[in-house]
């Protein structure tokens, strides 16, 4: 099933803002895009236990040495103002420098990660994909890892043009981010 605007949200309707669109939709598989309301496919079961695996070693990593917070489960992310664009990412990280130790607010927040991690659909081509990359890095996302269940590989993207892609016989690193992680690849496909 392909995104597309909600039947209720017709596109004669006035854009949403950020806070209006969290308001109305809060719990709903939905994001803001340009203003808009589109759903999000329920993705199948592979897509949850790949997910899970990130969002393991990734915490594993974050809390062992208290670096963060490690978010999951299509956390909304504001990326774009006037029209206002919310992302739900599958995983993604906040330092404490920018999202700090404590609890944490139930509603959006004007702060943005430094690392998101989007696990590829079977239904999404990679022009859908890197939209949405780009749209993270615009924000202010240092950092954006894509896992592709496909290929089995990890296509990491930076601000700075960078991409590289890590395969499965590989460990993905992120300096940049996460000076010491490093989990093999093959471990988000098991």
């Amino acid at each position: 099933m392909s995104v597309g605007t909600l039947p209720n949200a017709p596109a004669t309707t006035p854009l949403l803002t950020a806070e209006e669109f969290a308001e109305l939709y809060q719990d709903q598989r939905v994001e803001l895009v340009k203003g808009r309301v589109v759903e999000i496919p329920i993705p199948f079961i592979l897509h949850g236990k790949v997910c899970n695996w990130v969002a393991f070693y990734l915490t594993q990593h974050v809390v062992s040495r208290a670096l963060g917070h490690v978010m999951s489960n299509d956390s909304w992310i504001v990326v774009d103002r006037d029209p206002d664009t919310v992302r739900g990412s599958d995983i993604c990280f906040f330092s404490y420098d920018r999202l700090p130790k404590g609890k944490i607010s139930a509603g959006l927040i004007d702060a943005v990660p430094e690392l998101v991690f989007e696990v590829r659909p079977p239904s999404d081509r990679w022009t859908k994909v890197m939209a949405k990359v780009l749209e993270y890095l615009a924000a202010g996302v240092q950092v954006v890892v894509v896992i592709d269940p496909k290929s089995e590989s990890a296509s990491v993207f930076r601000s700075d043009d960078r991409q590289t892609t890590f395969e499965i016989d590989q460990s993905l690193v992120l300096p940049d981010v996460l000076p010491d992680f490093s989990v093999p690849v093959r471990v988000f496909f098991e």
